[in-house]
């Protein structure tokens, strides 16, 4: 009789369990709350994480000789030619763990709905961008496999070679871009072009442009082909369609909260990029410089003793530590310290809210002026692309904020100031500019030194450095413990982990 009675109280507890669960989803379902996020608002995640992240002060901007910082320990990187696997990272962790995923995601998203075919093409593009910075910075990185950990659930992806990398970039963009169509949605909450197509196009065929551009040194029948497939297309050449990320109060400038924070003081325009501008009678120094006569410490670099004056501005001598650095303040005019040495202008060119730009019109027809040199294309003139090229740089300095703004008479005198001496110093000529009109985009500057060897910047001087130029940053040490078998195959392959290694297009 015990027997029964347990039998039927199970059987009463199970009918109890089932009743009790039935209705249990819908009634946990919100009425109100999204089920589903709209793929559009994920692009746009991906789109505001392909600004630079603030680790381009430790390195890239070091490395072409433009900002550097004379501390060591936390900040320690390009200022002396030493690897700091605190900092080296910085592009890693932003572009895998952010553009990428998110791209990724809309792509799955996206993939097989024709009605989305515009955003699916957009997050394409949007990954072949953050894919030129992680490969120009580390060489072989995950590619096929690579930020898939949330779509595909892939832990330990494999890595592809930069020349394995390229090709597919390109054929990407290429068939990305031409597929982008007034014809699909219009994607109108997109954060970079409002889902304009035009502007759209015209940024994948940039970006060909730009990777076509690499490939000169190592396969220049497919450099050839890329730029012409880019110019046929048509590509940015006028600053309304800029690639930019708009920041404000809540998605910042990652350089400029960095410069407006703990490290303001920390952080100077390098010797060799203050002195170039000066030499030239640049216009943009001022736009872009001050220095605080005199300052001993970083609360007396305040407004009273300011100064933006072009032949006021002194930058850092590179390799200075703290100690030389103070050594050289005090021989300024008006005396101080290392804080009396001139600064990027935070009130202007790097606010928190101060757009950043992936790709311009100023890049773009310095990039046709060499095209056209080179005779990787048949139409236009190399100098009137390098013209409009500065022209065009000067112009977009009012986008940082109207007190850098360069005054149209004073851009014409350099331009024709710079036009003078062209013919037969066009490559230096025109990638001496790109160097200036990449100003603050670090990876860019980085990458298009190493591709054409201009400007002909000297070795940093400093006698504990680990390598005499940087040419790649070291993988991050999380994903040689994690993904050890795969990293150690890409070594392999590639050469060293070491800063001094060189990329598969750099010759």
């Amino acid at each position: 009789m015990k027997k029964i009675y347990n039998i039927w109280l199970l059987a009463l507890v199970f009918v109890f369990t089932v009743s009790c669960d039935s209705g249990f989803e819908e009634l946990n379902t919100s009425k109100t709350g999204a089920i589903t996020l709209d793929p559009a608002l994920i692009l746009n995640n991906a789109v505001i994480f392909s600004s630079i992240p603030a680790g381009s002060l430790n390195y890239e901007l070091g490395i072409v000789q433009q900002v550097i910082s004379p501390n060591t320990g936390v900040l320690e990187g390009a200022n002396f030619n030493k690897n700091n696997s605190g900092n080296t990272v910085a592009n890693w962790v932003n572009y895998f763990q952010n553009t990428v995923k998110y791209a990724n995601d809309v792509i799955v998203r996206t993939e097989e709905d024709p009605e989305r075919a515009n955003l699916y093409n957009m997050a394409r593009i949007i990954r072949a961008n953050a894919f030129i910075i992680l490969t120009d910075t580390y060489g072989s990185v995950p590619y096929d496999e690579g930020g898939k950990g949330y779509t595909d659930q892939i832990f330990f992806p494999t890595y592809q070679t930069q020349e394995a990398i390229y090709t597919d970039i390109i054929q990407v963009l290429q068939a990305a871009t031409s597929a982008l169509g007034a014809g699909g949605k219009i994607e109108t909450a997109d954060v970079l072009y409002a889902g304009n197509i035009d502007k759209w196009k015209k940024f994948g065929n940039s970006l060909l442009l730009r990777a076509g551009m690499r490939l000169g040194q190592v396969n220049e029948t497919a450099a050839k082909a890329a730029v012409a497939a880019a110019l046929s297309g048509g590509v940015i050449l006028a600053n309304a369609d800029n690639a930019s990320i708009k920041h404000d109060a809540n998605y910042v400038n990652g350089v400029g909260n960095t410069l407006n924070g703990t490290e303001a003081a920390n952080f100077y325009l390098a010797a060799p990029f203050v002195n170039a501008l000066k030499t030239n009678s640049d216009p943009r120094l001022p736009a872009i410089a001050i220095r605080f006569v005199g300052a001993t410490s970083g609360p007396a670099q305040v407004a009273g003793v300011a100064t933006k004056v072009a032949a006021d501005q002194f930058g850092l001598p590179m390799g200075s530590t703290d100690a030389a650095a103070d050594a050289a303040g005090a021989t300024l005019p008006g005396g101080g310290s290392r804080y009396a040495f001139s600064q990027v202008d935070r009130t202007r060119m790097v606010k928190r809210t101060s757009p950043l730009f992936l790709v311009t019109a100023a890049q773009n027809n310095l990039l046709l002026a060499e095209a056209r040199f080179k005779n990787y294309i048949a139409t236009g003139d190399a100098q009137t692309y390098f013209s409009d090229g500065i022209k065009a740089h000067m112009d977009q300095m009012a986008s940082f904020d109207a007190n850098s703004a360069v005054a149209a008479a004073d851009r014409d005198t350099y331009v024709s100031s710079r036009t003078a001496t062209f013919a037969g110093n066009e490559l230096a000529q025109i990638n001496y500019e790109y160097w200036i009109a990449s100003f603050l985009n670090g990876p860019e500057a980085w990458a298009n030194f190493r591709r054409s060897g201009f400007p002909a910047l000297v070795e940093n001087p400093f006698a504990g450095k680990d390598v005499a130029f940087i040419t790649r940053l070291t993988y991050p040490p999380s994903e040689i413990l994690v993904n050890s078998v795969n990293v150690q195959a890409a070594i392999a392959e590639q050469g060293p982990d070491k800063l001094d290694t060189k990329l598969w297009w750099d010759k």
